[in-house]
């Protein structure tokens, strides 16, 4: 994984001012069934936000809201294509609870259920190129969880790509099968999302708690960076 970078594009910064990325990177962690304590843990996130959200606020919110308008902007229609937060938000307060599927996942949906921000991991130990958050121009090819066909993004749709092969379609809606996050992963990045209204200092502080979560259940060699305009790039190895 030497000399590999993590990019967001600049057509995402001038479309969507003020967005940030906190990109939290994990080596050498030890991944599998969640203890007794993260479940815990995922179970009082949830029941939180079943005692200060209603499902009929859902879509008002100022967290979800602004990305029902940015999957607009890029047009993805958010009633048919919701936003992984917004899904998640939708699942709680129907009283569903969330799978423990191993540590890490489940740490990524504590910190999503906690603050209502988009937190996306991918394995990257059989990454060999380059990643960017870009435009699609709609050649590029996906392959959902789940799933054996192979899709296109539209053009001009948000992705999460290494090269041709995307890894998450419509900037945090679905994930591809290539970087899924395995009982047996040992390197990780997590994506943690920031539109206005969440300020960069929010996003620093989410990314301190996630890896202070990964830490204290998965171990590993940890750190984190912030990506907006004025660093749009990181290095991704160790």
């Amino acid at each position: 994984m030497k000399n590999l970078t993590y990019s967001i594009h600049d057509d995402v910064f001038h479309q969507f001012p003020g967005y940030m990325r906190g990109v939290v990177i994990a080596f050498g962690v030890t991944n599998g069934e969640s203890p007794r304590e993260l479940i815990t843990l995922l179970r009082e996130a949830e029941g939180t936000l079943s005692g200060h959200l209603i499902k009929e606020e859902i879509t008002i919110h100022p967290c979800i809201a602004s990305w029902r308008e940015a999957y607009r902007a890029f047009g993805a229609k958010p009633a048919k294509f919701r936003p992984s937060i917004e899904a998640m938000v939708r699942r709680v307060l129907n009283d569903n609870q969330l799978p423990s599927i191993n540590a890490l996942v489940d740490i990524g949906n504590i910190i999503s259920l906690r603050h209502l921000v988009p937190v996306g991991g991918h394995a990257i130990d059989e990454v060999t190129q380059d990643i960017i958050l870009r435009k699609a121009t709609g050649d590029e090819e996906f392959t959902a969880f789940g799933s054996t066909e192979i899709e296109h993004p539209d053009p001009g749709e948000i992705i999460f790509a290494e090269g041709k092969t995307v890894l998450t379609r419509r900037w945090t809606w679905r994930q591809a099968n290539y970087t899924l996050t395995l009982p047996s992963t040992k390197n990780i990045e997590f994506n943690i999302d920031g539109l206005p209204p969440v300020s960069e200092a929010e996003v620093d502080s989410i990314s301190h708690e996630t890896m202070e979560l990964i830490e204290r259940f998965c171990g590993g060699k940890l750190r984190y960076e912030i990506l907006n305009e004025g660093n749009p790039r990181l290095r991704l190895d160790g």
